[in-house]
């Protein structure tokens, strides 16, 4: 016999089981997404190499270690997109989107990691990101952390999760402050971990959310950002704290709080949650103001964030915040043979004349007793037994449920006496 070929490790299929709860959160996302006047963009998820290496640093734990990179057949070295900002810039840049224009801009696609896969954290995962193109202003910044504040609000989950925030500031106050933060991370290199002792010469300010305890001990006499920060980034993170208070939003500063990629700036935010483990992270983003020039683009500024779907399905349902997906209302039965040949007519005109009625026609000879079995196992509401000339409404669940299944067997009813 064979071998049976499984999924590849860390690219995982989402069942029918399980897709429902999906379509839930995403048309959460597409309706929050309609609300604020953002529109789709759709990229494809191979891109060339350069575009990562130049937007997210070659000397990224990214793009030295998690990159799914191969040559094609034509030799052009080629990547599963491992993020979606790179390609919406690149995407912006080449069809003429973004320069003296402003863009408010949404994705949904999968994304891909060559990492250790836990719980909530895949090879190949799926992301949410949201882009703010050609406004430089606080609020800007403000608008996109609402946006994600109102998802929890619509998920229901806002006491779940709490902001953190904090500022970049300048390339050029950051690279102070790069400088001192490694002059004094030398004079106690010994009892850094590993991880740390390498990122001192390549991405210094990755040391600061290291989950070492030594180096976090270490890191409580550090240098602070906010004392490098520049006046015009310091009054941009005023601004930003301002429209928050006034909205209600509560957020924390959060001063050792830093991105994972080059190319943020100044605002830099994330949602955490204690529901979820180590992997606490629900949405995290910022500005990236130098990015567009840097991947060919005329000078624009920009905000965004991104948020993985998979640790966002789990928070819902660690909380119980996925509703109930009823997967059929109306099972259509035939009674004899004769019936048969009606019965997928009867399901048809019940599907066009009563909308969003989900109906399921019985497929296979079995007895009547085996079809009201199926007909039960299939969560309908009630089954429509077909006759020849006429019909019977049978209540699969409590008659008195709900005033829409009572509404909907009139309908019902009425459609298929007319028929």
């Amino acid at each position: 016999m064979a071998k049976t070929i499984q999924a590849i490790r860390g690219m995982n299929d989402i069942l029918p089981t399980q897709s429902a709860a999906w379509q839930y959160v995403e048309s959460v996302l597409r309706d929050v997404a309609a609300a604020y006047t953002y529109q789709e963009i759709r990229m494809p998820v191979l891109e060339s190499t350069d575009l990562f290496k130049r937007s997210i640093g070659e000397v990224t734990d990214i793009v030295e270690k998690e990159m799914y990179t191969f040559d094609d057949r034509n030799g052009d070295s080629l990547t599963l997109r491992p993020e979606g900002t790179a390609s919406c810039v690149r995407a912006g840049n080449e069809h003429g989107l973004l320069f003296n224009q402003t863009q408010r801009l949404w994705y949904l696609g999968p994304m891909f990691r060559h990492e250790r896969p836990q719980k909530g954290r895949y090879r190949q995962f799926n992301q949410f990101g949201l882009e703010a193109f050609g406004m430089e202003g606080p609020d800007i910044d403000a608008e996109v952390i609402l946006f994600s504040a109102r998802l929890w609000q619509a998920f229901g989950i806002s006491e779940q999760v709490e902001l953190q925030l904090n500022s970049l500031a300048s390339n050029e106050a950051r690279a102070n402050y790069r400088d001192a933060l490694r002059e004094f991370l030398r004079a106690h290199e010994a009892q850094l971990d590993e991880d740390s002792k390498r990122r001192l010469d390549t991405n210094v300010l990755r040391v600061l959310d290291s989950k070492s305890p030594e180096t976090q001990a270490v890191l409580a006499n550090a240098p602070k950002l906010s004392d490098y920060w520049d006046d015009a980034s310091r009054a941009h993170f005023d601004g930003l704290c301002k429209r928050l208070d006034a909205a209600g939003v509560r957020y924390t500063l959060n001063e050792r709080l830093v991105r994972g990629l080059d190319y943020y700036n100044r605002t830099v935010f994330e949602w955490v949650t204690t529901e979820l483990g180590a992997q606490g992270t629900v949405c995290a983003g910022g500005r990236y103001d130098g990015l567009v020039e840097q991947l060919g683009g005329k000078a624009t500024p920009a905000v965004g964030f991104a948020m993985g779907m998979e640790r966002l399905v789990l928070l819902l349902e660690a909380q119980d915040k996925i509703p109930a997906q009823q997967p059929v209302d109306v099972y259509v039965i035939a009674l004899n043979d004769d019936a048969e040949l009606i019965a997928p007519a009867v399901a048809e005109n019940l599907r066009s004349q009563v909308t969003g009625l989900k109906v399921q026609l019985h497929s296979g000879s079995q007895n009547m007793k085996k079809k009201l079995a199926k007909a039960d196992k299939s969560g309908a509401d009630y089954a429509v037994i077909v006759r020849e000339s006429d019909f019977e409404i049978k209540y699969l669940r409590d008659r008195e449920q709900t005033d829409r299944i009572a509404q909907t067997a009139t309908d019902v009813a009425t459609i298929v006496s007319g028929h």
